[in-house]
C-alpha cells in the first residue's frame, strides 16, 4: 500500500481502502514539502487518517494541469462527450454509494442514515442533472439589417473552488457538475475537516475516464491553499461556499489579483415565522428540523424562529417535547439522530455562543451543554423570550441552537425578519395562500419555503440575497456562473 492511500476501519469493523495524497493530473501525489496533516473522528476524537498537506507550489501545480488540460483537450470536448463522462461518475457513485455514506459520515460526524439517503444521492442527482445540460449550452442569434450577430456561451477556463466540511460531498457536486458541464477544467480544495470524500470522488472521476487535469482536488487549509487560489492569476473563476468573512477576503483577492468571477455561498441567520393558523404539527416537524438537521450544521438552519403569540405556549410545548426525543449517539447506529459538530473548534464555538445566551438573558429552556465524555457532541438547546439584539438571534451559531420568540402582526414579524445582516433563506407556516404569497415577495432572501423546510433540489436555483452571498448554485442559473458570452457580428454587406 502506497503512503497515499489508507485503509480505514469503521465502526462496524468494516473497512474502505481511500487515497489521502493530492489529486492532481489523475494521480495521487504527495505534497512537494511532504507535508501531511491529521483527518480526526468527531465521535471518538482520535486520527482517521492523515492526507496530504497542499502548499503555494502543489496550487501552481493543479493550475497548470488544469490549464493545459483545458487548453489541449477540455476546450475541444463536445458535450456529448462531457455528459457521458458526468453520467458515468454518477454511475460509479451509485456503486459506491455505501462506502461515500460511511466515509462522509465518520469524517463529518453525521449520521450514516442521513448521508446514505440524502447526501449521496442528492450529489449523485446533481452530476445528472448538469450531465443532462452538457449538449444544451447555446447562444442567440439576433435580427440586424445587413448583419449576421449571435452569441456563445463560452467557458473561462480554468476555475476554482472551495468547499465546506458541513456537506462535502454535495458541495463538491454543486461546483464539479456546471464547471463541467460548461466545458471548464477545475482546482478545488476540501476542508481541512473533512478531505476523505473528495479524495474517493476522485477515484472514481479518474475511473470514468475523464483526461488528465480536468478536475484536480487537494487538501489544505484556507491558509495558504485557498488563499493561494484565490488571488492565482491563472484561475480565471472562483467559488466558494462557507463564511461570510472568508466570502469578503476572496472577492477583495480577486480585485488585487485578476479580477477572476467569483460566486458567493455565504452565511444564513434564517427565519422561520409560524402563525396562529398553522398546522401546529406539521410547524413543529418542520421547523424542528430545520434548525436540528446536521446537528444544525446548515446554511439554511432555521435558528430563529418566530412564532404568533396566540399559538406560543403550545408551539413551545410541542417544539420541547420533539427535542426531548432526539438521541444522540453514535452515527453509524440506526437509531441515532444527532452525532457530534465537526471538530473541536466547532464545539467551542457553539458552546461559546450558549454561555453568551445566558448571560444576555436568554431562558435556556432546554440543553445548553455538553453530552457524554467523549466527542464533540452538543446537546439539542431551545432558548426562548429571545430579544433581537442577543448575540444569538444576530450572529451565525452554525450548531444545534434555536433561538425562539413571539410576534403579534405580520408588519412585526417582517421588520424582525430583516434584522440581521443575512438573507438568505426563510420559511412561512400557514393555511393562508394569499398570506404566504404576500409575506414571500417582501422577504429578502434567496429562498422562501412554505410549510416545509430543507428541500433543496439540483433544478431549483440557490443563493442568498444581502450578505449570504452573490451569484446563483444549482438549476440552469448557475450556468452563467461558469459560462461568458461573446458576441459576434458578421457584416453581410461587403459594398458598405
Amino acid at each position: 500500500m502506497s503512503s497515499n492511500e489508507a485503509t480505514i476501519t469503521l465502526p462496524n469493523n468494516k473497512t474502505i481502502k481511500t487515497p489521502t495524497g493530492l489529486f492532481i493530473n489523475n494521480e495521487f501525489v504527495d505534497s512537494v514539502d511532504g507535508k501531511r496533516f491529521k483527518t480526526i473522528n468527531p465521535v471518538t476524537e482520535k486520527e482517521i487518517t492523515t492526507v496530504a498537506e497542499a502548499s503555494e507550489k502543489d496550487v501552481d501545480l493543479a493550475v497548470d494541469a488544469a490549464e493545459k488540460a483545458f487548453n489541449e483537450v477540455w476546450r475541444y470536448s463536445t458535450g456529448a462527450q462531457r455528459c457521458k463522462l458526468l453520467n458515468k461518475l454518477a454511475d460509479l457513485m451509485e456503486r459506491d454509494l455505501d462506502e461515500l455514506a460511511a466515509l462522509e459520515s465518520l469524517d463529518n460526524g453525521k449520521t450514516y442514515k442521513d448521508a446514505k439517503r440524502s447526501d449521496v444521492p442528492t450529489s449523485i442527482g446533481a452530476y445528472r442533472y448538469y450531465a443532462g445540460w452538457c449538449d444544451k449550452i447555446h447562444g442567440k442569434t439576433y435580427e440586424s439589417q445587413k448583419k449576421f450577430s449571435y452569441t456563445r456561451r463560452e467557458p473561462f477556463g480554468v476555475c476554482a473552488a472551495i468547499i465546506p466540511w458541513n456537506f462535502p460531498l454535495a458541495m463538491l457536486s454543486w461546483k464539479l457538475g456546471p464547471a463541467l458541464a460548461c466545458g471548464n477544467t477545475i482546482v478545488i480544495k476540501s476542508s481541512e475537516y473533512t478531505p476523505l470524500t473528495a479524495l474517493k470522488v476522485a477515484a472514481l472521476i479518474k475511473e470514468a475516464g475523464f483526461p488528465k487535469g480536468v478536475v484536480n482536488i487537494l487538501n489544505g487549509y484556507g491558509k495558504p491553499t485557498g488563499s493561494a487560489m484565490a488571488y492565482h492569476m491563472k484561475i480565471d473563476k472562483i467559488a466558494f461556499t462557507g463564511s461570510t468573512a472568508t466570502g469578503k477576503y476572496i472577492l477583495k483577492a480577486s480585485s488585487e489579483s485578476n479580477l477572476k468571477k467569483v460566486s458567493l455561498e455565504l452565511g444564513g441567520k434564517s427565519p422561520s415565522i409560524i402563525f396562529a393558523d398553522a398546522d401546529l404539527e406539521e410547524a413543529v416537524k418542520w421547523a424542528h428540523s430545520g434548525i436540528f438537521y446536521n446537528s444544525g450544521q446548515c446554511c439554511t438552519a432555521g435558528s430563529r424562529i418566530y412564532v404568533e403569540n396566540s399559538v406560543y405556549d403550545e408551539f413551545i410545548k410541542k417544539f420541547k417535547e420533539r427535542t426531548e426525543n432526539i438521541k444522540l449517539g453514535d452515527p453509524f447506529e440506526s437509531d441515532t439522530h444527532q452525532g457530534p459538530v465537526v471538530s473541536k473548534a466547532q464545539f467551542d464555538r457553539v458552546m461559546g455562543y450558549i454561555e453568551t445566551g445566558k448571560k444576555e438573558g436568554a431562558t435556556c429552556l432546554m440543553g445548553g451543554d455538553r453530552h457524554g465524555k467523549e466527542g464533540y457532541f452538543i446537546k439539542p438547546t431551545i432558548f426562548t423570550d429571545v430579544k433581537e439584539e442577543m448575540t444569538i438571534m444576530q450572529e451565525e451559531i452554525f450548531g444545534p441552537v434555536a433561538a425562539i420568540s413571539k410576534f403579534n402582526t405580520i408588519e412585526e414579524v417582517i421588520e424582525k425578519a430583516h434584522m440581521t445582516t443575512f438573507g438568505l433563506v426563510a420559511a412561512i407556516f400557514t393555511k393562508d395562500t394569499s398570506r404566504a404569497i404576500k409575506i414571500s415577495n417582501e422577504l429578502k432572501a434567496g429562498t422562501v419555503w412554505v410549510n416545509l423546510y430543507n428541500i433543496v433540489n439540483p433544478y431549483s436555483p440557490f443563493g442568498g440575497y444581502k450578505q449570504s452571498g452573490m451569484g446563483r448554485e444549482l438549476g440552469k442559473e448557475s450556468l452563467k456562473e461558469y459560462t461568458q458570452v461573446k458576441t459576434v457580428q458578421i457584416n453581410l454587406d461587403m459594398t458598405m
